[in-house]
């Protein structure tokens, strides 16, 4: 089965095919140019390796966390494939595939930093290739250093890696997880039936907008 990866999370991106496992083709998305340049970059792609969208079996996406805009591009581009083409889609988390990058099993945890003195975080259990999701959550600072006190902690970032050793975590380090992790992981969920509907396919965000913050009505207190 061909499937397509798409990563839109981070400030850079990429697209990749994947081909009955095997990695036929990657490519980066420049960060600021997801809008005008995933699709036809897909389209390229595919016509380089005498593809065409038809030929694909499924679609794989990164869902967050990560960047607001970047995220719903990249997934809009995937409901759009997904909605012409007919085909199954599976969402990739970008903590649960660090948790599987760790190659341990049991109960695995991942860690990004996420500016303004958080971190998204992510407890997963790890088995034969899967990871079951325990949770996702935003922490602060302090909350971070509790959570990760004793766990197995996967990292990318410096900061997240500093701050989980001084929580007596034992860290594991792994490269950001991209494109083609998007489409290997997707592959096997799409085998699995751990698919998506269109209707259901949304950002992962975790922490909500600055847009939904301060848009949200004020509590009024009365005398």
């Amino acid at each position: 089965m061909l499937v397509l990866g798409i990563d839109t999370s981070g400030r850079e991106g990429g697209i990749a095919l994947v081909s009955d496992g095997e990695l036929l083709d990657s490519a980066p998305v420049a960060g600021g140019t997801f809008s005008a340049e995933l699709v036809p970059q897909i389209a390229t792609m595919l016509e380089q390796h005498g593809l065409r969208k038809s030929d694909l079996g499924g679609i794989a996406a990164i869902s967050g966390p990560g960047s607001f805009t970047g995220l719903r591009v990249g997934l809009a581009a995937a409901k759009g494939l997904v909605e012409i083409l007919r085909v199954p889609i599976a969402t990739v988390s970008v903590l649960e595939a660090m948790a599987l990058h760790t190659g341990k099993t049991g109960g695995i945890s991942a860690a990004l930093d996420a500016g303004r003195s958080e971190y998204y975080f992510g407890d997963f259990l790890v088995t034969a290739g899967r990871a079951e999701l325990i949770r996702e959550v935003l922490l602060a600072m302090n909350d971070f250093d509790m959570a990760a006190h004793g766990r197995v902690i996967a990292v990318c970032e410096r900061t997240a890696g500093e701050l989980a050793r001084a929580s007596g975590a034992q860290v594991v380090e792994v490269s950001r997880p991209g494109a083609e992790a998007a489409a290997r992981i997707g592959a096997e969920k799409i085998a699995r039936g751990q698919t998506s509907s269109v209707e259901a396919l949304e950002p992962n965000y975790i922490r909500r907008s600055d847009a939904e913050i301060f848009s949200a009505p004020r509590t009024q207190h009365r005398d």
